[in-house]
């Protein structure tokens, strides 16, 4: 077949990191071509209809602030919306929301076939193809059609290698039925890459009709309901409800007994799944003292029969499903659509990639989402930004773009991956960052816009609206920080109804936000100055006063941390050959090759007095010295 030399980027796979990876790739103005096995699949919800959560919900908003695309879809196609966390403080507060599962893979598809430089064809990628200096120089179809392209990311998701179990039934198939990609992780074992089998499961899915939901606790939406999207200005509703119920004691018995047939026990599943997301077969065993587990009751969309079973996800044979199911109150006399099941699927071991997702050993070749041994659509779809994004610079010459732990989660997702690497689906949780009051949700647009304006995903339009924010916060702020209130009867009578100290003399705004029981809107019936300026401002505003102290510490750290950071390590360094550092540590050091010292000292195995040897090693190194 002749060779398609019409793009420079390919993007392998079409799920939530494909996609990213594609519009940005494409939105850069680099021409670029997505592969997918099946076109009715792009931007598929393989398994739960939501979308954020707890940390999760801060990507989704980071990838919206450096112009990608979930967001917006999420908000377009939204049918309930929650705020989580709201009882403990901002940094760990999180926006999760229910989607229509066809309507948010349309909108998807719809943005994908409508963005500049961007082509999607269904096709399977066998082969990446490489020159003499293994650098990427192609993709190859199944079919024999070649792609010269200068770089390819690969996004395969579940689909690699992908085999699904249920019970004693198993089958090659990547999730939903449609036909696995077989032939490219042989080809990446044949140049050596080094590939990881992972698992995760989906829960069964039940027929509306079939439910009695007055035996259930009926989970509404907030009334005031945050978009993910900085852009979405329209008001937000909510169309549904979910439902709560729990399992019981026969139902752990009806699991105990048919252990034997779970094939996670078996050994039927070879696959590492998620210690984070356990399978309900796993929470019976591992936490045998619990009486009852949560199960919630899910719509897939506002035009489906479908529910989705959350916290149910199971391998167990079919008809053990079924019988689970009828022993939960509200579930007797369901009728199960689909049937839960495992799937088992290949992915990389990402201490060898680089911190922008290019292999170390592969120019041109990136990883991405469940490739890169991750779990979830929003930790996937943040992976893809990032590859697309620098698979883009590469193409034109530029510098990739690395965001900090200190900048995003997105950051601290992408260090924790090329520097720790993962035995088992990584999943984002706020606890993994150290720097958790500066990465809230409601201030991402801040950290990440101005990065998004610079590389070309934010348009000039938006990045004036978000200045004119900017500069409103700062303005409230000042008028926070200058306004008095009297010592007036109802101002105290606020105070006591808030479990606070009354006030003798007049007291500045921004005091009495600094105190954790007050917030903005408590102070509403005596803030006579007050314009109004929208949520988004003064939310941030409040935040920025209120944990100002906290914040100043924080960034105190960062910027000790920064200089670790900014020490790069010489490409050429032979870690094996140094003295003073423990085998332990260089062999650790040899094999991810971190590019700073920053990466070096959070290299599990390398403690921090091997770090203060490098230290010394390399001021030796830069001035020529034998080491």
């Amino acid at each position: 077949m002749e060779t398609n030399k019409e793009y420079k980027v390919a993007v392998v796979g079409g799920g939530h990191a494909g996609c990213e990876a594609a519009v940005a790739s494409a939105r850069l103005g680099v021409p670029t071509v997505m592969f997918t096995l099946s076109l009715d699949a792009v931007g598929n919800m393989a398994c739960n209809p939501n979308i954020g959560g707890s940390a999760k919900g801060h990507l989704v908003r980071e990838i919206d602030a450096l112009g990608g695309v979930m967001g917006k879809a999420a908000d377009k196609t939204l049918i309930q919306s929650r705020l989580l966390n709201k009882g403990k403080g901002p940094a760990v507060w999180a926006l999760r929301a229910q989607s229509d599962r066809i309507a948010y893979r349309r909108e998807i598809k719809n943005v994908l076939e409508h963005t500049d430089n961007l082509a999607i064809k269904q096709a399977e990628i066998t082969e990446v193809l490489f020159d003499d200096n293994n650098a990427v120089c192609g993709v190859k179809t199944e079919m024999g059609a070649v792609f010269e392209v200068k770089a390819v990311i690969i996004a395969s998701g579940t689909y690699l290698g992908g085999k699904v179990i249920t019970g004693e039934y198993s089958r090659q198939s990547g999730p939903d039925g449609i036909f696995p990609a077989l032939a490219l992780s042989q080809s990446l074992k044949n140049k050596g890459v080094e590939i990881l089998r992972f698992k995760t499961g989906t829960p069964p899915r039940i027929s509306k009709k079939t439910i009695d939901f007055s035996k259930m606790e009926e989970q509404c939406g907030d009334d005031e309901i945050l978009p993910f999207s900085f852009e979405t200005k329209r008001k937000l509703k909510n169309r549904v409800s979910c439902y709560l119920t729990y399992t019981n004691s026969k139902t752990h018995e009806i699991i105990r007994a048919n252990l034997d047939r779970a094939p996670m026990y078996s050994g039927k599943i070879e696959g590492v799944g998620a210690r984070y997301c356990p399978s309900i077969e796993d929470k019976v065993v591992r936490f045998a003292e619990k009486e009852r587990h949560q199960i919630f009751i899910e719509p897939m969309g506002l035009n489906t029969d479908e529910m989705y079973v959350q916290g149910l996800s199971t391998s167990l044979p079919e008809d053990v499903q079924l019988d689970m199911l009828h022993s939960i109150a509200g579930l007797e006399n369901c009728r199960i659509m689909r049937t839960g099941y495992a799937i088992e699927y290949d992915c990389i071991n990402p201490l060898q990639l680089k911190a922008s997702l290019e292999f170390k050993d592969f120019g041109g070749l990136f990883g991405a989402g469940q490739f890169n041994g991750t779990s979830g659509y929003e930790e996937a779809a943040a992976q893809g930004l990032m590859a697309g994004i620098n698979a883009a610079m590469k193409i034109l010459g530029k510098k990739p773009v690395v965001l900090g732990r200190d900048e995003a989660y997105i950051g601290v997702l992408i260090d924790d991956l090329v520097t720790k690497g993962t035995n088992e689906p990584y999943r984002m949780m706020t606890s993994r960052s150290e720097y958790r009051l500066l990465l809230r949700q409601d201030n991402a647009d801040e950290r990440l816009t101005p990065i998004g304006y610079e590389i070309g995903l934010i348009k000039k339009s938006r990045y004036k609206k978000f200045c004119e924010k900017m500069s409103a916060v700062k303005k409230e702020i000042r008028r926070l920080e200058k306004t008095s209130l009297p010592p007036t009867e109802k101002l105290n009578g606020i105070l006591e109804s808030k479990g606070t100290e009354t006030v003798t003399t007049g007291i500045r705004i921004a005091e009495l936000l600094r105190r954790p029981q007050i917030t903005y809107e408590d102070l509403e019936p005596v803030d006579t100055t007050r314009k109004p300026i929208g949520y988004a401002v003064s939310h941030q505003a409040e935040m920025k006063i209120k944990y100002a102290g906290y914040i100043k510490r924080q960034r105190q750290t960062v910027e000790q941390f920064r200089k670790l950071e900014n020490k790069i390590i010489p490409k050429d360094i032979d870690f094996m050959s140094l003295k003073g550092i423990r085998i332990e540590a260089r062999q650790k050091l040899d094999k991810i090759k971190p590019e700073n010292i920053g990466q070096a000292s959070r290299i599990s195995g390398v403690s921090p007095a091997d770090i203060s040897v490098l230290l010394v090693i390399m001021e030796k190194y830069g001035k020529g010295k034998q080491v």
